[in-house]
Parts: structure tokens; C-alpha cells; sequence
């Protein structure tokens, strides 16, 4: 009986020390100087791209958090800091307590939403879940949660100080303030990367975030919405799930048929997990053995090789016993293409999931140069390293176009690949010199079998920390979707079915990492019915604490990005950028607890922009209101975007959605005969 008595009393201590430090903020004596944690997972060094007097101005800027009387000791310190890694983090401030999703109750707050915000943060930067946690990085190598670790200490706690007419504002991770709003406005409002147009090349990120003024919040990272890689792999499993469904005959299966792709970091490290999921062999190179170790681990990789033979002859053999097995070698991609081909592998699926938005600073890792010798040599020589990328891109495509005159069908997942390959001069366009010879997974897979029909990855976290709760969501998810099933159009029979049959797999494929989270694709009917329905749970004490909504900002309205989420957009405004900004604004003002818009994601600075939501069901009627509002809102834009380019799935859903809503009216296009152009500008 003592000894529990003290475990209390010690854990109630804990709870408080914890909670003070969370109310103070930037501390009010100057921490001891921490050194850097052996092993983990460091980001790499970023290259050195300020003059003199850049440098001065980047440690004035990271002063400005910190009393005048630790300036002389922390210019020092911060100047080292920008030397030695590229970037101020700030180290010395990071917390000494654990970091990881609490139960909602612990959060010092004063009201729900700001301690559901404060655990999503938190969990973002758990190191079970986050990539590089000492930099505050997620996932994709630069996805950032904050810049430093002062802005995470003020912003936690300006949210416990938040009251409901309030609303936290935040700059590119820094916290400008507590402004005064309403009950009925987001309690926080994100930006990330939000640049001048002509300031927003890869080198202006290099800098403007070594300055301290801007970061890349990637998609999920920077909105607080990441869920550790259950989300990719939900993602992975239909897109995979549904290229095999295009390649194979009807009734065939994906066992022992390979899909051979790249990278097991971040996002990633989903691929063998999803491959098992759709009962295929997954062949997933990765340079850093770190990360591989890490997903092998984890349970999410079968079976580590470090040896190209091994890897082949396994291969070969998984082949003939029609096995489902995920296979990561610890190496260079591109030697397996080559060798596969020489071998003759058949490859029935190729991609590449390695971060190429990001390709000169970590995001891909070229042959021939081991993963210490890149990261050198991408500080301290990086136009070299820029060609011994580019060289690798032109390698790896070339092996992969032998492959794919075999038969193989090869897809972009959406990482820049084969616009990084394009760059480099790679064999990779099209007859017509305009498009790419192999299609984004979004052309052939998710925008017409998904996206336009109002599908995509919405998610919700249970806030109480206990997987009982996620059961019974889970239960809740299940039975709200076949009861929508039955009477749903045989247009979104087979995702209806998908879905069903990944929550009914969800707790045994032990898809937890971080936060009781999960994820699924809904369209707007199924997402709205699911979130009242756990609402009305809440309520009724069924689940014990709020339930987050999410969804990753890869869906139907988030995203706006050509060589991505609107790459199946033909008439010309893929280009553009006003669907993600009116997607944020109109969810502001529909309930969205937070609201997130960015620069950047998964194809990169300059390349897209994203935005998000969360929002905090309490079992309230006006959260019911709330998510009735905005979740309509929030796919249906996206839906009406897509009619209006011409796009016959997402005709059919909106006129769908028309019928069953006659508040809802959407401009539609006349289509137009084509033959009547055909001759129009021949003299």
C-alpha cells in the first residue's frame, strides 16, 4: 500500500512540474546548456547559404525571445548553433520532460480546444512519431512543427492562457500573440511559408528560414494534424490496392507480385505496412539505416537486407511462394532497379516515395556516395552534390524506363520525382514534350476513383489516450459506413468497401504510433454522419473526452498542386491556387477549431499550397452544428472545383450532392463538342 502510495504522490508531482512549466513559458532563469543526444535520428546539416551580416541579423532575430541579460552568453551559443547545423533551434530551451500526447485532462488550459491543440502539438514532436524531434521536424526532412524551441514554449503557453474569445494567431511557427475574437472563431489561426511570390524558389526557404522568418510546415507537420504514418499508409494501401486492380486481370491477386519503391523516413516509412495491407511483395530501399532499423522495429517493415544478392534471391523466392512480405534494403534504389533488370525481377508496381521536394538537403540520397558522405557533402559542397543528385535521377529513370518496356506500370507518388528527373534532363516526357510519360497517382488512381467523388483521408484522435475509446470509434466509424453503403450509388461501392474492410483490419494491423488516432476515406455524407455520431458518443459518456477531427491537407479541397492532388485537372487552372485559400477561409468561419494554410507539402517550396483544419468535438449541440457546417463545406468545394474543369466523376457527385441539398448551388459547365474546335486556328 506504501509503495503505491508514493508512485501517486510522485506521479501527481510529475503531473504538477509538467503543467508549471508549461504555464511559464520561456523560463525565468537561463537553463543550463544541453549537449546534443548521442545516436537518434539528427537532421542533416543545412547548407551555408548567409553572408556576414545575414548571420548577425538570423542571431538578432533568435535574441528577441530571451531577456537583454542572456544575450552576451546566448549570441555565442545561437552563433555556434547556425554554424554547426545551418539553423538556430535553440536547444538549450528544449523542455526536460517527456514528450508525447498526454490525456486532454493534464493539459493546464481553460478550455477544451486550446489542450487538445497542446496535446496534437505535442504529439507531433514525439520522437515515436516525429522524424527529427531534436529540430522540431516531423517528417519529409524540413516538415516543421516550429523553427526553434523557444516559439513551441510560447505558444503552449499562450494556449493554456487562452480563453474563448481569443484566438492565437502564428506566423511560420512563431506565436504573434492572443488576439481578441469570439467563441465562434478558430482559436488558431497558422501560416506557413507564406512568401512574395518571386521569393519562394528552394534556395529562398534555405535562407529565409536560416534567418529565422519563415519554415516549411510540409502538410500535416505544420497544422498539427500528423498522426505518425498510419495516415500514409491508409493513403499507400488504396492507391496500391487500386494500381494492382488496373494492372491485374479481374480476380487476380497482388500475392507474390513486387512493388518496388524508395524511401522508409516520415511519410515513407508507410510503404511496406500499406504493400502488406493490399497482400503484395514490397521491395522499399533506404539509405539511411537508421530509419530502416527504426520501421523494422516498429513492426512496420518484415524483414532488413543490407545485401543486394540476399535482396534479389529473397525477392525471387517470395515470387514463387506467392508470399505477401515487405523486404527493406538498407542501400541505394537505384541499385535495385539495375539489378532487378539484370536479374530479371519483374516489377508489376514501380514509384518512389523519397522526398524530392526537398532534393538538395536530404530529401534523396544519390548512388554512389554513402548517407554520411551526402550529408557532408550537401553543406559544404552543394552544387556538387546538386549533380551527383541530378546524375542519380538520370540513372534511376533510365533503369526504370527498361522496366517499364517490360510491362511494368510505374507511377508518381507525388514527390516531385518525375519533375526533379525533368530538371535533370532525365528521359521522362512525353511524346508532346509537355506532359510526363508515366502518370501521378492522382491522374490515374485517386482523383477519378477518389478525390472527385468527394473521397479522402479524414482522421480523428481520441483525446482520453486510451485505446478503448479508439475502439469504439472504430465501431462507431463501421457501423455508420455500411449503413451508408447500402443505399450508396454503385459510382463509390468499391470505396465504401475498402474503407469497411480497413477499419475492420484497423486494430490488428496495429496502426498506432503516437496518439489513439486513426484515419479513413469518407466523403462528405459519411464524414458528417461519423463525427455526429461521435458527438452524440461523447455526449452520452460512450467515449470519455473530446474527439479531434482532422484530415491530411492531400484531399479533395485542400490542396492545391499541380503535380499532385490537381494534377487531374485538364482545363488549365491546376496552376492556381484558389480553391486551398478559399477552402481554409470558408472553414474558418464554418467551425473549424484551427485553420492551416501553407506554402509548400509534399511536392515541395513553390510547388503547391495546402491547407487544414481541426476541429474539437465535445458532445455539444453547437459542435454538432459546427461539424454539420463545415464538413460539407469542406469536401464540397473541392468537389465543385473539380465539376466545374470537366471532370465526369466529380459532375456526377456535385449533382448528387445538388439533389439531396437545395441550399447547395454550383455553377456547372456546358460541355463542349469537340470537334467544333478542331479546325479554329488552322489559318
Amino acid at each position: 500500500m506504501e509503495s503505491k502510495s508514493l508512485k501517486k504522490i510522485d506521479m501527481t508531482t510529475t503531473l504538477t512540474a509538467f503543467q508549471e512549466n508549461i504555464v511559464q513559458g520561456i523560463p525565468s532563469e537561463l537553463p543550463s546548456k544541453k549537449a546534443y543526444p548521442e545516436g537518434g535520428n539528427p537532421a542533416p546539416k543545412r547548407k551555408d547559404i548567409l553572408s556576414k551580416e545575414e548571420k548577425k541579423l538570423a542571431v538578432q532575430n533568435a535574441l528577441r525571445y530571451f531577456p537583454k541579460a542572456w544575450h552576451q552568453e546566448l549570441a555565442t551559443e545561437f552563433a555556434e548553433e547556425l554554424k554547426t547545423y545551418g539553423r538556430i533551434y535553440m536547444h538549450r530551451f528544449k523542455p526536460k520532460y517527456r514528450m508525447y500526447a498526454r490525456p486532454i485532462s493534464e493539459y493546464p488550459a481553460k478550455t477544451k480546444q486550446a489542450a487538445a491543440i497542446m496535446l496534437m502539438i505535442q504529439n507531433n514532436l514525439d520522437p515515436a512519431v516525429a522524424q527529427h524531434p531534436e529540430e522540431l521536424i516531423t517528417y519529409g526532412g524540413n516538415g516543421a512543427v516550429f523553427q526553434n524551441w523557444a516559439q513551441y514554449l510560447l505558444t503552449m503557453k499562450y494556449l493554456a492562457e487562452m480563453t474563448e474569445e481569443q484566438t492565437l494567431h502564428i506566423y511560420s511557427g512563431h506565436p504573434m500573440g492572443l488576439f481578441p475574437s469570439s467563441k465562434e472563431a478558430p482559436r488558431v489561426v497558422v501560416t506557413n511559408g507564406m512568401m512574395i511570390p518571386n521569393y519562394s524558389q528552394p534556395d529562398d526557404w534555405e535562407k529565409f528560414n536560416a534567418l529565422g522568418v519563415t519554415q516549411y510546415g510540409q502538410m500535416t507537420a505544420g497544422s498539427y494534424m500528423y498522426i505518425g504514418p498510419q495516415g500514409i499508409v491508409h493513403g499507400t494501401a488504396i492507391t496500391v490496392m487500386n494500381a494492382f486492380r488496373k494492372v491485374l486481370d479481374k480476380g487476380d491477386s497482388p500475392k507474390g507480385k513486387v512493388f518496388l519503391t524508395a524511401g522508409l523516413g516520415g511519410m515513407s516509412g508507410a510503404q511496406p505496412k500499406a504493400g502488406n495491407i493490399a497482400e503484395c511483395i514490397t521491395v522499399c530501399a533506404e539509405v539511411n539505416s537508421e530509419a530502416a532499423k527504426k520501421r523494422h522495429e516498429q513492426g512496420w517493415v518484415d524483414e532488413l537486407l543490407a545485401d543486394i544478392s540476399e535482396l534479389v534471391q529473397r525477392t525471387k523466392t517470395a515470387i514463387v511462394k506467392n508470399e505477401v512480405v515487405s523486404l527493406a534494403y538498407i542501400g541505394n534504389v537505384v541499385e535495385v532497379w539495375e539489378r532487378f533488370y539484370e536479374e530479371g525481377v519483374f516489377v508489376h508496381l514501380g514509384s518512389d516515395q523519397t522526398s524530392l521536394h526537398n532534393p538538395w538537403a536530404g530529401g534523396y540520397y544519390p548512388i554512389g556516395l554513402s548517407f554520411e558522405e551526402s550529408n557532408t557533402m550537401m553543406a559544404e559542397n552543394p552544387s556538387e552534390f546538386k549533380s551527383k543528385v541530378q546524375e542519380s535521377l538520370r540513372r534511376q529513370i533510365t533503369a526504370i524506363n527498361k522496366h517499364t518496356e517490360k510491362g511494368t506500370y510505374f507511377f508518381d507518388y507525388g514527390n516531385a520525382f518525375l519533375l526533379e528527373v525533368s530538371r535533370a534532363g532525365g528521359e521522362v516526357m512525353a511524346v508532346n514534350g509537355i506532359d510526363f510519360k508515366y502518370p501521378s497517382y492522382v491522374q490515374d488512381i485517386l482523383g477519378p476513383m477518389c478525390f472527385d467523388y468527394g473521397f479522402g483521408p479524414f482522421r480523428w484522435v481520441c483525446t482520453s489516450g486510451n485505446p478503448k475509446d479508439l475502439q469504439k470509434t472504430d465501431a462507431i466509424a463501421l457501423e455508420v459506413m455500411k449503413q451508408i453503403k447500402v443505399d450508396a450509388p454503385e459510382e463509390i461501392q468499391q470505396q465504401m468497401q475498402d474503407n469497411i474492410k480497413w477499419i475492420e483490419e484497423a486494430e490488428q494491423n496495429k496502426l498506432v504510433v503516437g496518439s489513439q488516432a486513426r484515419i479513413l476515406y469518407a466523403d462528405a455524407e459519411g464524414r458528417a454522419k461519423i463525427a455526429d455520431a461521435f458527438n452524440t458518443a461523447i455526449a452520452t459518456g460512450k467515449i470519455s473526452a473530446p474527439v479531434v477531427l482532422g484530415r491530411d491537407h492531400h484531399d479533395v479541397s485542400g490542396t492545391d498542386s499541380p503535380f499532385r492532388e490537381t494534377s487531374n485537372i485538364y482545363d488549365g487552372s491546376k496552376f492556381t491556387a484558389d480553391m486551398a485559400i478559399h477552402n481554409v477561409i470558408g472553414d474558418s468561419f464554418r467551425g473549424a477549431t484551427w485553420v492551416s494554410i501553407h506554402n509548400g507539402g509534399g511536392v515541395g517550396w513553390g510547388e503547391v499550397m495546402n491547407g487544414g483544419f481541426g476541429m474539437v468535438l465535445d458532445g455539444t449541440e453547437e459542435a454538432s452544428n459546427r461539424l454539420k457546417n463545415m464538413l460539407f463545406y469542406d469536401v464540397n468545394n473541392g468537389i465543385s472545383r473539380r465539376s466545374w474543369a470537366r471532370n465526369k466523376e466529380a459532375l456526377f457527385a456535385i449533382k448528387r450532392e445538388m439533389e439531396r441539398t437545395p441550399n447547395l448551388k454550383v455553377t456547372l459547365p456546358n460541355l463542349v463538342e469537340i470537334d467544333i474546335l478542331d479546325h479554329l486556328f488552322d489559318s
